[in-house]
Parts: structure tokens; sequence; C-alpha cells
């Protein structure tokens, strides 16, 4: 190890424990140094690398919802939970419910996928489904509609 990269070592480790930091990453000439705090689950306290990594590929992933309010009615039925939303049992199988369709209390209306479980989402209120606002597969939040109904 040359002496530049045993100072640039020192330098950022003070830094690190100044600043109470849990970890710091460095690249210069090539060399890539980490530094990792004691606070760290790690057990290395310091690595270096050469900063040949191959790049790690980018993802675009559509938001799953905007910071704007949602005008909810007070007659949505809506996810008790965060997951994933489906409309029928498995893909060959109709959608439980379609607009037009009239449900009683009780009645399983879809099913949100959460921590690998499916859990029955069942009619909170009799009625008829007005409109369904999710799409099959689509991510749902806690408190986010799914079906409109009159």
């Amino acid at each position: 190890m040359e002496k530049e990269q045993k100072e640039a070592i020192k330098e950022l480790a003070n830094l690190l424990h100044e600043n109470n930091l849990s970890e710091i990453d460095y690249e210069s000439n090539g060399v890539h140094i980490r530094i990792v705090g004691p606070k760290a689950s790690s057990t290395d306290i310091c690595t270096i690398a050469p900063a040949q990594v191959p790049a790690v590929p980018t993802v675009s992933v559509p938001a799953v919802h905007e910071n704007k309010p949602v005008a909810v009615a007070s007659n949505d039925i809506l996810s008790p939970m965060v997951g994933i939303v489906y409309l029928s049992k498995d893909p060959q199988s109709p959608a439980f419910v379609k607009p037009g369709d009239k449900v009683s209390v009780g009645q399983t209306i879809c099913l949100v996928e959460a921590m690998k479980t499916f859990n029955p989402i069942k009619a909170t209120k009799a009625g008829t489904i007005k409109a369904v606002l999710v799409e099959n597969g689509s991510p749902v939040e806690y408190n986010q509609p799914l079906f409109s109904m009159e």
C-alpha cells in the first residue's frame, strides 16, 4: 500500500469519527476506498478495492403514488393494507367483481398479497360496483380506494 493511500485512509477514518458517520466511500486515481465505522454491522472496518467495479444498471420504477391528496368518496372501498392487488383468484379465473355487479357485506371482492400471503378483501357495505379503481397486479397503499360503489 502506498503512503498516499495510507494517508487518505487515515484522513477518511478521522472524518468518519469526527462526524459520527457509519460509512465513507472515496475513489481517486483508480483506487476505491470504503471505510465502515464500528456502528455498521460489517466485521470489516476498512476495505480497499480497485475502481474497476462494473456499474450496476439503474432501473426506473414508476412511482406508486405522488404526494397529491386523493379524493376518497364515502362509498369507496379502501385497501386495508399495503400490497399487490389481484382482481381474481388466479389468472384463468374471472374477476371477483366488475362494474355493475351487486355485492353484499362480507363478499370477497379482490385479494391483496402482502408478505407472500393472499388476503381476501371483503365488501364492507352492500351496493353496486360503480368502478374498479386499480389495475390487476398493481401495488396498493393503505387506505387507497380500490372500488367505487353506488
